[in-house]
């Protein structure tokens, strides 16, 4: 079916436009309805936006710094210098002790090891372990020989039942006679008291110490709670060996006695150890006759 456009119109008329009736206004856009009181959303606070973000974290920094806290507070108070439990420094057994004066120039000396028949425990004639503190003997006594003198104190240790007169009394008369180091005017000797003591007016000390506290009074020497032993300016007799002697003296304990006063003043007037010279001979005192007498005769005085 063939026909012009002007007749397609014709036949289909174009659908007039709706218009409302009356003018046209514009109208104002109506505001959203209010939200309920309830509704409102707030934002978080600080505290809680972090908790929000780094979740179990949040309140682990808290303990942790806490924690660190405690222990640098605890390092703090236990500190070298105020603690007061293990490590703390221990009083010192006695103010005669290892003071300034006595620190040696030189190695300490002594016997090193013990007799091959050591005293049996349990069978001893003398305090095993006393007291610990040294007290001086009081008393001066005269000058014994010629030459340059030597000035000495006498101390024994507290709690070990020996009489100090009398013990101080034997190193006296042991320095004093002419077979010992003062011999031919090389020195004399005097036994000092408690004031000189106090003012340092000697030239070195013999002390009687048990076996218990033998390494106060010579640490580090290694004599094993049986030997003497010089420390400093301290000669520093065994009260065991005082009481009991060595084996191969036999029981003459009178002589041990006099062989261990010179001995030790020995290495404090600057001698140190002989060997025997041959068997049969006699022993030099600076011999280790506390340990055997390797084939010599016994013999305690420097000059015999």
């Amino acid at each position: 079916m063939g026909g012009s456009p002007a007749d397609v119109r014709r036949v289909y008329p174009r659908p007039a436009t709706q218009r409302p009736a009356g003018p046209l206004v514009a109208r104002p856009a109506l505001p959203p309805p209010p939200r309920p009181r309830g509704a409102v959303r707030r934002r978080p606070g600080r505290v809680r936006r972090f908790v929000l973000r780094y979740g179990w974290r949040a309140y682990a920094i808290p303990l942790l710094t806490i924690a660190t806290i405690a222990v640098l507070l605890e390092l703090a108070l236990t500190s070298p210098g105020t603690q007061g439990g293990v490590g703390a420094a221990a009083p010192a057994v006695s103010t005669s002790v290892l003071t300034d004066e006595s620190v040696p120039t030189a190695p300490a000396e002594g016997d090193a090891g013990p007799s091959p028949v050591p005293q049996v425990v349990g069978q001893e004639t003398y305090v095993e372990k006393g007291d610990g503190p040294l007290s001086v003997v009081d008393g001066t006594s005269e000058v014994y020989g010629s030459g340059p003198l030597q000035r000495f104190i006498v101390e024994v240790e507290d709690g070990i039942d020996v009489d100090g007169a009398g013990f101080a009394a034997a190193v006296e008369s042991t320095l004093g006679d002419p077979r010992s180091w003062g011999n031919g005017g090389r020195m004399s000797f005097q036994r000092v008291g408690a004031a000189e003591a106090g003012a340092g007016e000697f030239d070195f000390k013999v002390s009687l110490v048990s076996p218990g506290h033998m390494e106060t009074y010579c640490p580090g020497v290694g004599t094993g709670g049986y030997t003497s032993c010089r420390y400093a300016d301290r000669a520093v007799i065994n009260l065991a060996r005082w009481a009991t002697a060595v084996p191969d003296y036999q029981g003459d304990i009178a002589t041990y006695r006099l062989y261990v006063v010179n001995h030790e003043v020995g290495h404090v007037l600057g001698n140190g150890h002989k060997p025997c010279p041959g068997p049969g001979q006699t022993a030099p005192v600076m011999q280790q006759q506390t340990l055997g007498l390797q084939g010599c005769v016994k013999n305690p005085w420097p000059y015999p």
